[in-house]
């Protein structure tokens, strides 16, 4: 059995779920409390993160490298395109939202919010706060500028771009912190991946102290 070791509210975890789910491939999710170090947890990813994939009798790290093999072995629905500068899009987008996007946004609101709490780290620091509700306002409209140009996020397909800005954004949207008023375009967008049956897993999480809004899995929200 395939098995997903995650956290319900890692946007990395999240990004692999959807890439699996895609594909329909099952497999068993396994939530981790990656923070406690465990030294099982620490044999299977030394780094010490989440998501990790077991299959195929091995385990494997790192979203994007582990969604780019998923989309190897089972190349339809093709997440990745085939021409070379689409590709370059596309890994261009997942690593703005990996990265840029999750220091910025992600980091500061959900993990300032949910994980602290869950970690037992304190209280949110409500500057990191204040800077992540400042800095999604222009991400939602660089995303808009995207859509303006694009039926998706890099093209004219769905990619695996979308699945990665859909992890972000659902993370936050689970705590209620996407103005979805900001843009039609990123709401329109947003409704199209959201009723995907590769979201339902997504939509049902729960994280015990934190319920979501009634929106969060309405697909008409």
């Amino acid at each position: 059995m395939t098995r997903l070791y995650h956290f319900p509210l890692s946007p990395f975890c999240r990004k692999v779920r959807l890439t699996l789910a895609e594909k329909r491939i099952e497999v068993e999710l396994v939530e981790e409390r990656y923070w406690e170090q465990d030294p099982e947890f620490l044999r299977r990813n030394p780094a010490g993160k989440v998501p990790i994939l077991r299959m195929n009798g091995r385990n494997m790290a790192e979203s994007q490298a582990i969604c780019e093999y998923l989309d190897e072995i089972a190349p339809e629905p093709r997440l990745m395109p085939r021409d070379p500068e689409a590709r370059y899009e596309v890994r261009r987008l997942c690593a703005w939202f990996d990265d840029t996007f999750h220091d910025e946004v992600t980091s500061k609101l959900v993990y300032e919010r949910v994980n602290k709490k869950v970690m037992k780290l304190g209280y949110p620091d409500s500057r990191n706060v204040k800077a992540g509700a400042m800095r999604i306002k222009f991400h939602l409209d660089y995303m808009d500028w995207l859509l303006e140009q694009r039926r998706w996020l890099a093209g004219n397909e769905m990619t695996l771009a979308d699945f990665t800005a859909a992890a972000h954004l659902s993370c936050l949207d689970y705590i209620s912190d996407v103005d979805w008023n900001r843009s039609q375009n990123v709401r329109d967008w947003y409704a199209k991946i959201k009723s995907r049956p590769a979201f339902r897993s997504i939509l049902a999480d729960q994280v015990p102290g934190f319920p979501p809004p009634p929106h969060y899995a309405d697909l008409d929200f």
